[in-house]
């Protein structure tokens, strides 16, 4: 089989990231809504504010506006998640960052398996964000005994769906007629289940050690809990979701509302109770809530310096509080979030001349029509100031641990809040992957350096 007749693992993604949308949205009805609600605010925004859309424009994100989306998972098994990393490989998904859910209460640690390179991002940037249960983290031996016999018990890919991605990885790739059954079979794991795997009582105790141990440990497979459509205005879409008929959590993740939006912010609509019958009353209805819709707003990729910043002032936010941000105190932490974050510059300059912010660089007209000059700008700087190169803010990818962990608890319960003893442990998540995590600010440095030499190239200059 020549190579040319192989699907390209993007191509894939955008197939698998279109039916699961689809499938979602058949399964939770309320999704729908939200992506209507989405398109709505969006089209408002393009209309209204010619910065943001020719910003979009230039930069080419406008294409993938309607595709950008996440979803996320959780399994319960070392051999899940190095499974699942497999599966993914096969979409040109990578692991990228490790996040330790741990401090804020949640019994997990994560990777978001995702495209690496601008080129692939631009044809489909979704994302999994995927957390592996931390057994080790039950406190009560048998319970967690019960838990590691259910979860070795169950399998939650088909046998086509392995036999697919073992075929993709001996022969390089699949051909079209392989990458749509691919995608049909991979679907598969990420179906809600309506049938739990143990009693009413089984599932009773490992809720009441936390509820997200029972959404692990309890179904068939690591059902998809939520996709995510991107907005360019969230705070409107938290505004305007009560009229559509969708209740929002408290408080939106990330930082305050901005001029020029940083990394990510994150709101979601509360988990629907669906019901479910257990092993010992198969004919009767209790429930579970797990699945939930999520939006999100996504700004600029912060520099380490950045980051730092950043944190700095969350935390001082939340020290002020002093509890976890909730429906009882979400206008005081909105006010808190606004007042710490004065001290992170407002406006793309001078995020990029302080070193905070990761830029993409693009060639003017100007700079190609003056590119022989003899008195031509050969630096950045002066290239920018004449107008002969322009810097775009680059798009934050991946997640922020706290915005992530307080997503979790809102759709789990206040009564869902645990304090762990254990600490974060990168080694044994990657161990279990099989293999180390991508540090996702070197990718951003990388796309940043791409870009400055695509510049220096166009401009004829020997470097940027």
């Amino acid at each position: 089989m020549s190579l040319q007749s192989f699907v390209s693992p993007d191509l894939i993604r955008q197939r698998f990231s279109r039916a699961m949308s689809d499938m979602y949205r058949e399964e939770v009805p309320l999704y729908g809504a939200l992506m209507e609600l989405v398109a709505q605010v969006n089209a408002g925004v393009l209309g209204s504010d010619e910065r943001i859309a020719r910003q979009l424009r230039s930069t080419g994100e406008i294409q993938r506006l309607d595709l950008e989306r996440h979803g996320a998972i959780r399994v319960g098994t070392a051999t899940e998640l190095a499974t699942l990393g497999r599966l993914f490989a096969v979409m040109g998904m990578q692991p990228v960052g490790y996040y330790d859910l741990t401090p804020a209460g949640v019994p997990v640690h994560s990777t978001a398996f995702r495209a690496v390179h601008e080129s692939a991002l631009q044809v489909s940037p979704f994302r999994v964000f995927t957390s592996l249960l931390r057994l080790e983290l039950i406190d009560n031996p048998q319970l967690r005994d019960f838990a590691e016999s259910v979860l070795a018990r169950r399998t939650i890919f088909t046998p086509r769906a392995l036999a697919l991605i073992e075929q993709a990885e001996t022969q390089g790739g699949l051909d079209d007629s392989a990458a749509e059954e691919f995608v049909e079979q991979a679907l598969e794991t990420f179906r809600w289940h309506h049938s739990a795997t143990v009693t009413a009582g089984q599932y009773q105790q490992l809720s009441a050690q936390h509820r997200l141990i029972a959404d692990v440990v309890a179904f068939k497979g690591p059902h998809i809990n939520h996709l995510t459509p991107r907005t360019l205005d969230i705070d409107q879409v938290q505004e305007l979701m009560p009229a559509h008929g969708i209740t929002p959590k408290a408080v939106i993740e990330g930082p305050p509302r901005r001029e020029c939006p940083i990394l990510l912010r994150q709101t979601s609509f509360k988990a629907l109770e669906e019901a479910v019958s257990f092993t010992d009353q198969p004919d009767s209805r209790g429930s579970h809530s797990a699945r939930f819709g999520e939006i999100e707003q996504r700004g600029v990729a912060l520099t380490p310096k950045g980051r730092a910043l950043y944190d700095q002032l969350l935390n001082a936010a939340r020290d002020a509080l002093g509890d976890f941000p909730n429906e009882a105190n979400a206008q005081r932490y909105n006010s808190l979030m606004a007042e710490h974050f004065r001290a992170f510059p407002d406006n793309h300059q001078a995020m990029r001349e302080q070193g905070l912010a990761y830029f993409r660089y693009f060639v003017n007209d100007q700079g190609l029509a003056t590119r022989q000059q003899a008195d031509r700008p050969t630096s950045l700087e002066a290239l920018i100031r004449a107008g002969h190169v322009r810097a775009e803010p680059l798009v934050y990818e991946d997640f922020l641990p706290v915005s992530a962990a307080g997503i979790f608890q809102s759709n789990l319960g206040d009564d869902a809040q645990s304090h762990y003893a254990g600490h974060s442990n990168r080694q044994a998540f990657e161990r279990a992957l099989g293999r180390p995590t991508i540090d996702e600010l070197q990718l951003y440095a990388d796309t940043q350096q791409r870009s400055l030499q695509e510049c220096a190239t166009a401009l004829s200059l020997p470097a940027l």
